[in-house]
């Protein structure tokens, strides 16, 4: 028996995207720039060993957000309502979220860490956040799409 999407259940596709997408981001980011690059801890304001407390505790809390957004996605795709486009779209604004809250409330207004030390850092904050805003674009574009009214068949199955 196949379950029709209703409207109550969107916002369990987005949630989940972007909790996917932001908690997704949040371990990239950890695992490439604090741990095999060394650039910074996610703060930098104290000891080394304060550095690394702060890690573990930001790296769980990505964790947290990847698994919590992965429990929503198996809820909806066991009851027929994953909207396949919404949820990559959600889970890219999630991501570009992330992204430009780290870039500019972290980096530069609360100044927990900066991307990177000892280097001219304005090329890297461009970068940072000209991808961060352009995965928003990109997200808030996807989610906003609607269905074509020709479309019959439920978008999360193959």
């Amino acid at each position: 028996m196949e379950k029709r999407k209703n409207s109550n259940d969107e916002p369990f596709n987005i949630w989940s995207g972007v909790l996917f997408g932001l908690g997704l981001v949040a371990f990239i980011d950890e695992v490439v720039f604090h741990q095999l690059l060394h650039w910074h801890h996610f703060y930098d304001k104290s000891t080394t060993s304060i550095g690394l407390i702060s890690d573990g505790i930001f790296h769980a809390f990505s964790w947290f957000a990847t698994v919590v957004g992965l429990f929503m996605l198996a809820d909806i795709r066991r009851r027929k309502v994953w909207n396949v486009k919404r949820w990559v779209g959600a889970a890219i604004l999630g991501a570009g979220v992330f992204q430009l809250y780290d870039g500019i409330i972290q980096h530069k207004l609360m100044r927990l860490h900066q991307i990177r030390y000892d280097v001219d850092v304005i090329y890297y904050d461009i970068v940072w956040n000209v991808i961060a805003a352009c995965m928003i674009i990109i997200g808030i574009v996807l989610v906003m799409q609607k269905k074509s009214p020709n479309h019959k068949k439920n978008e999360g199955e193959a």
